[in-house]
Formats: structure tokens, C-alpha cells, sequence
């Protein structure tokens, strides 16, 4: 479910906090592919993680792991950028640029760094590590505000679609909704992992693939250019729903996991 951003940043934070073992954690990415690669973005970057740079022969994810617990790292955060939002990213730059493109990354707050996954080839995924060139903050939106205005933005959604006479069914549109949450890929997460962020992230996954569905409908039973545009912004709000339901969820497992190892 979600992203590779979202399961590094779970099974580092478990990691780092001694809730998970580093062979679980390296493998949790493999449902993302089967090889994954550690590079970095810039000189000054290599010299503090004891990287290479980007060109040069790449790292594994368990060195990268070992840098990070070198470095103090505490826990991850998960952003979700898209254009118009960029918050969490530290205010422009070349891992601004990257996190946009690939639309996922993680940001290790008080270290000032992040990382952007991208995948270089059939099943092989580079990890490259920036700069964060400020702390931005991300806002903090608690996991029951996420699965609240997830819900609202489900019914006005829904409300403002019906409205627009744009929400009729298809056939076999439920099989390709199972389809496309079956293609997915499904990775593991740790033990003890919250499982109200499980079944956020399960929701929030399920309404992502309604999404993807809608807009590949093109056009969607509107009947105009102008009807399409209103469609579009119809969904938008669940959209962002959508990413900010992820985003809480992730996080609100990093902060449990922190959370038990200072009780411990």
C-alpha cells in the first residue's frame, strides 16, 4: 500500500527505535523491487553518509540504515508533493524538483536531509539522498482529522459529481477497480505497527484506486470540455484527502513506534 517513501520510512523509524530487525526492514522494500540502490545527490552529502555520488558504483539500503543510526536519525517522515503543494520540503532546490517528480519522498527531521526513490529499470529502485535546505514544516494532521476528511471529502465528492451527472457507473468497473488493488504491490509492515494507521492507509489506498479509475475515464460522461474541468475539480479535494490520509497514517506509525521506545 502507498509508496516506497511510505515503507521506508515505517521500517527505518521501527528500526531505529528497536522495534524491527534491519534484514525485515531491507526486506519490506522488496515489494517494490528487487533490487534497491543508495546514492548521493551532491559531494558534501557523500562526505556525511559515507555515500557515493550520484555515477559512481551506488550503496545498499543497509548502509544507508547504518548512516542513518551513525547520524542520530530519530524517525522519518513520509511528504506526498504534487505542484501548488510542497510543503515539508524545504523550501525549493534540487530535492524540492526530485520529491515533485517522483511525487513521494522522506524527510528525516533535525537532520536535514531526505531521500526520493526512483525506479531506474524494471525492478530496480535508486534511492538518492539531498540536502533539505531548510525545516519546513509539513503541518501536523492527526490521524482521526485524516480519516475524518477523508470521509467528508468522500461524500461532497461524491455529492458534487452526482451533481454534475458524472458519477454514473460502467460496466465491469468494479472488476477493474479489483484489478488495480491487486496489481498494487502489498508490502509488510512492522509488528505493532497502529492499526488504526493500517486500515487508514487500507481506505485511503482503496480510494486512491477509484481516483486512478476516474481519471483514466476519460471523458468520464462529461459532456463537455467544461464538464470534464468541473469533474476534475470535483475530485480534487478527495485527492488531497487522499494524500493527507497516507501521510497521517505513515507518520502516526512512526510516532507510535518513537513513542514505545522512550516508555522502554
Amino acid at each position: 500500500m502507498c509508496c516506497p517513501s511510505a515503507t521506508l520510512a515505517v521500517w527505518s523509524s521501527a528500526w531505529l527505535h528497536g522495534a524491527a530487525a534491519s534484514d525485515n526492514a531491507l526486506d519490506a522494500l522488496l515489494a517494490w523491487g528487487e533490487a534497491h540502490e543508495v546514492v548521493a545527490a551532491e559531494q558534501a552529502v557523500a562526505d556525511v553518509f559515507d555515500l557515493p555520488v550520484t555515477g559512481d558504483f551506488p550503496a545498499t539500503p543497509a548502509q544507508l540504515l547504518a548512516a542513518l543510526r551513525k547520524l542520530g536519525a530519530t524517525a522519518a517522515r513520509l511528504v506526498l508533493p504534487v505542484p501548488g503543494d510542497v510543503r515539508g520540503l524545504g523550501g525549493g532546490g534540487a530535492f524540492t524538483d526530485a520529491a515533485l517528480r517522483a511525487g513521494e519522498a522522506v524527510v528525516f527531521p533535525g537532520l536535514g536531509y531526505g531521500l526520493v526513490p526512483h525506479a531506474i529499470a524494471e525492478g530496480l529502485v535508486r534511492w538518492t539522498v539531498y540536502p533539505v535546505a531548510t525545516e519546513s514544516p509539513l503541518g501536523h494532521v492527526g490521524i482521526a482529522d485524516a480519516e475524518h476528511g477523508l470521509t467528508d471529502a468522500i461524500r461532497d465528492s461524491a455529492g458534487a459529481l452526482q451533481s454534475l451527472d458524472v458519477a454514473s457507473d460502467r460496466p465491469g468497473v468494479r472488476a477493474e477497480l479489483s484489478a488495480k488493488l491487486r496489481s498494487r504491490p502489498a508490502p509488510d509492515w512492522p509488528p505493532g505497527t497502529p492499526g488504526r494507521a493500517l486500515r487508514v492507509l487500507q481506505r485511503a489506498e482503496e480510494i486512491g484506486a477509484i481516483l486512478a479509475l476516474a481519471c483514466a475515464d476519460e471523458p468520464g460522461g462529461a459532456l463537455s470540455a467544461s464538464a470534464a474541468t468541473r469533474r476534475a475539480d470535483a475530485l480534487r479535494p478527495l485527492s488531497e484527502a487522499v494524500r493527507t490520509a497516507r501521510c497521517a497514517a505513515v507518520n502516526e506509525a512512526v510516532r507510535v513506534f518513537a513513542d514505545q521506545a522512550s516508555r522502554s
